[in-house]
């Protein structure tokens, strides 16, 4: 039994009353009066409902996206004769962060009201919801009966699949630009042949097919599409250069979340993807094939992935992925460079690759450095702060540097713009069919 403020309220009203009873020579007054307030918040407890007639549903999507807000849908029916006023909160793992999870219901008989609150896990991986509990107002207000509802479920967190949805939605509106991605609408590009088309003036004349032409008796043009059935391969570094964070978030998780977003734009334009996962050694390798299920395989190759404090070995895994695949193919590699030497050894790994394929490394920024390098300097602090993220940032712009010169691209982002430069990015390369 939870005494509610209304029993409060009536115990206070008992001093008064237990004063003025004191002066009239009758002490024990307040005594039954608070014996009398206590007993009738106990029998109104007891004929509270036991909340057994209520029935308690919880929908939510079959995995939540880590670190974006993710719906979660609480059901409540009253299967039972009389109406029944209570408070209810679900509870979530304890590492969400909750918006909206309590709140004041009353149910008629025979009733259900539905409503949803907000969750956002922090990380990946498998937890559960621990239950709900129900505060029943008793008769008369003076007391809760709380009661605890077995709604105890498991939960998935994977990366960020709402990503995904919002994608395939923009680009069938065709307003891609609103998520940061950038795609030229040209037409005429590729290498496929799609159709025919009458010349218009400034139609490439390479483009006229002078066949055609000469069966209608007018010039016709060859329109073209950009290729399909082409390769992504996918490589995802695990070692401790990801450990890193930026805005408050490991690296890896950057990496996994823009490499399902690369992996959804490959599948929708069908092309092959396939994944290679390494540290120390090789993790997990899934050879490019085409098609959603093929999605699926990579989104649970990369949902539970954590980055090791081991150093990673890119030469081993560069060799591995040489002998395996030959077809020439974006090749786009998930990793971070601090400075020209590592850059230098990734090089020796990833160039010999770089020859035959066209080759992408992908790379987080650290927001902090540049903040660190534009604050004002106001003291000596500010100004070694300066000094040092200078130092920083040229360590990184001349692991570029190798990278270009090496033949390497280079793609460095800001943590949220990551999977929208590196879409954009391979737009890019299929509409130049660069692969």
């Amino acid at each position: 039994m939870i005494p509610t403020r209304r029993f409060w309220l009536a115990i206070g009203i008992g001093i008064p009353i237990g004063a003025v009873a004191a002066q009239l020579g009758s002490p024990y007054l307040m005594l039954a009066y608070d014996g009398a307030l206590i007993l009738a918040a106990w029998a109104t407890y007891l004929l509270a409902p036991t909340g057994k007639d209520l029935i308690v549903r919880r929908k939510f999507d079959p995995v939540l996206s880590a670190r974006v807000a993710n719906r979660i849908t609480l059901s409540l029916e009253n299967d039972g004769g009389a109406s029944v006023s209570l408070i209810v909160r679900d509870e979530p793992p304890p590492d969400f962060k909750v918006d909206g999870n309590e709140r004041d219901v009353r149910l008629a008989p025979g009733k259900q009201q539905d409503f949803s609150y907000w969750v956002t896990p922090i990380e990946r991986g498998g937890d559960f919801f621990r239950g709900t509990f129900l505060r029943v107002r008793c008769p008369l207000g003076l007391a809760f009966k709380q009661i605890r509802l077995p709604t105890e479920q498991p939960v998935r967190v994977y990366p960020n699949v709402l990503a995904l949805r919002e994608f395939e939605l923009l680009k069938q509106q065709g307003r891609l630009k609103e998520i940061g991605i950038r795609r030229s609408r040209s037409r005429g590009l590729g290498t496929e042949f799609e159709s025919l088309r009458e010349y218009a003036e400034g139609d490439d004349f390479r483009k006229i097919d002078w066949k055609a032409s000469a069966r209608k008796g007018k010039l016709v043009v060859r329109q073209y599409e950009q290729e399909r059935n082409q390769a992504v391969m996918i490589v995802v570094d695990v070692g401790r250069h990801m450990l890193a964070e930026a805005d408050g978030v490991r690296k890896i998780d950057r990496a996994v979340d823009a490499c399902l977003m690369l992996t959804h734009a490959a599948v929708s334009s069908g092309d092959n993807v396939g994944l290679l996962v390494y540290g120390d050694m090789v993790r997990r390798y899934i050879p490019p094939r085409k098609g959603r299920s093929q999605e699926g395989f990579v989104l649970e190759a990369v949902h539970d992935l954590l980055a090791e404090p081991i150093e990673s070995d890119p030469i081993r895994a560069m060799a591995y992925l040489g002998s395996r695949w030959k077809r020439r193919s974006l090749l786009v590699l998930f990793t971070d460079l601090e400075d020209a030497d590592r850059a230098k050894t990734l090089t020796a790994a990833f160039g010999p690759l770089a020859r035959r394929h066209l080759a992408l490394i992908a790379r987080v920024s650290d927001p902090k450095l540049k903040e660190a390098f534009d604050a004002p300097l106001e003291d000596l602090p500010a100004l070694y702060k300066r000094a040092a993220a200078d130092m920083l940032l040229a360590d990184r712009r001349m692991a570029s540097l190798v990278l270009n010169t090496a033949g390497i691209h280079n793609l460095e982002a800001e943590p949220d713009e990551l999977s929208a430069s590196l879409v954009s990015f391979y737009f890019a390369v299929k509409e130049r069919a660069l692969i």
